[in-house]
């Protein structure tokens, strides 16, 4: 059994640091960068991506809608060929940084409120599926949504995702907040524990849902996210090695 941890990181912009990449990136196997459109900008991308190379972790591009200023976790109202245009462009700026640092792109991954409408309307998964075509590489999402079947449907290679950090509603839909709380780490790794062993997860209000979880994100931009990392790559490789 072998279970990945992911993390959206990369995300400052300017001035203005967002999480703690150095601290995360030893309890991490895939960095998900993000591409400009929701955070980072040139250099932060390309420090993000050096970060990640020097400590062996395999790099993902993590695009978003075009706003900067909600952090894209706001829905907006794109078509299909307009949004594959836009994935298409972030990526292939991350791709840049990636050639000239001689580092493979390993995976792309939605990005905040881009992530739910993939998950649920399906000319917006087909819209990453066009781009994701393009390069070849697995891309992450929710298991039994239109992310998994359009993907699976298009010969996309899919990586199913669970979040340690985020809560998750009686459909089984990921509750995304503009800003994270802190999470007790003890919590989220005996929720990872579940999804993992026996493939569920209690929602908010206690339903017992049914998740996959091929690939574990702990966001950077929670408060303690370098605790919850630590403590959920323990009990993978716990897992792992039993």
């Amino acid at each position: 059994m072998h279970v990945d941890v992911n993390c959206d990181m990369g995300e400052s912009f300017g001035l203005y640091k967002m999480g703690d990449d150095e601290g995360m990136m030893p309890h991490i196997t895939q960095a998900n960068i993000a591409c400009g459109f929701h955070g980072s900008d040139p250099n932060h991308m390309r420090s993000t991506v050096e970060l990640a190379r020097k400590n062996n972790v395999k790099i993902g591009a993590h695009f978003s809608l075009p706003d900067l200023a909600g952090f894209g976790r706001r829905e907006m109202k794109i078509d299909r060929e307009e949004m594959a245009n836009i994935i298409l462009y972030q990526i292939g700026a991350l791709k840049g940084f990636l050639d000239a640092s001689g580092v493979a792109l390993s995976h792309l991954k939605p990005h905040g409120a881009l992530y739910g409408m993939a998950a649920r309307m399906e000319h917006i998964a087909h819209a990453v599926a066009d781009a994701a075509e393009v390069y070849g590489v697995p891309v992450l999402g929710l298991a039994g949504t239109q992310q998994e079947m359009v993907y699976k449907e298009r010969g996309i290679p899919f990586l199913a995702e669970f979040f340690a950090d985020l809560e998750y509603d009686d459909n089984g839909s990921l509750i995304i907040t503009r800003t994270h709380g802190e999470v007790e780490p003890g919590y989220a790794a005996s929720r990872v524990l579940d999804a993992v062993r026996n493939g569920h997860v209690k929602s908010v209000n206690g339903k017992s849902l049914i998740v996959r979880a091929e690939t574990v994100c702990v966001h950077s931009d929670t408060p303690n996210a370098v605790d919850i990392a630590k403590a959920v790559r323990k009990a993978i490789n716990q897992l792992e090695t039993a």
